[in-house]
């Protein structure tokens, strides 16, 4: 099944850690978690609180232990394939989150959402009985406008709503590439 994750973090920093974590799943389920951080994790960026409204107080508070978080992720995740708008940074709060529960830093992985809209782009035009590669400037320009659309949205910095959009993007592009055909005839 296909996934699509996304985490906040306290900064961006090289010591930044993750603060929240969301995703949506192709069967419709969703998770959402406040990330209480670990006691070794201390820096704190007051222009990414601005950013996702989430101050170090409330998730001391109401944030989940990190470590349960990790195990959580790992239970449920594990089978499926991951995506991530920006799989290095969201690798990164991964790993770290991971790390710190004492987990294997690569339990769990993330793919480009890029590649998952290509994919479902390539299966949309097999199910139009289409060669992909006899149509490879249709499936570019529906990638590069997809892509676009994705840069120019502003995306909501919460964790769960910005994995929905991407779930919402993907599950778009089987439309997509038939309006593209349509027009292209």
């Amino acid at each position: 099944m296909i996934i699509f994750l996304d985490f906040e973090a306290s900064s961006l920093g090289k010591r930044g850690f993750p603060v929240e974590v969301g995703w949506v799943g192709e069967d419709g389920h969703e998770e959402e978690h406040l990330i209480r951080p670990a006691p070794d994790w201390d820096e704190w960026d007051a222009e990414a609180e601005r950013i996702h409204g989430l101050t170090r107080q409330r998730l001391e508070r109401e944030g989940r232990p990190h470590d349960a978080v990790a195990r959580r992720m790992v239970e449920v995740l594990t089978p499926h394939s991951l995506y991530a708008s920006a799989p290095s940074w969201d690798g990164q709060w991964l790993s770290r989150l991971l790390r710190a529960a004492g987990l294997p830093r690569h339990a769990l992985r993330l793919k480009d959402t890029e590649e998952a809209r290509r994919d479902a782009a390539l299966a949309a035009l097999l199910s139009e009985g289409i060669d992909p590669a006899r149509q490879s400037d249709l499936l570019d320009a529906v990638l590069r406008q997809v892509a676009e659309e994705a840069r120019e949205a502003s995306p909501d910095h919460r964790a769960l709503a910005d994995a929905k959009r991407e779930m919402a993007l993907w599950r778009g592009m089987a439309d997509r590439v038939r309006k593209a055909l349509g027009e292209a005839r």
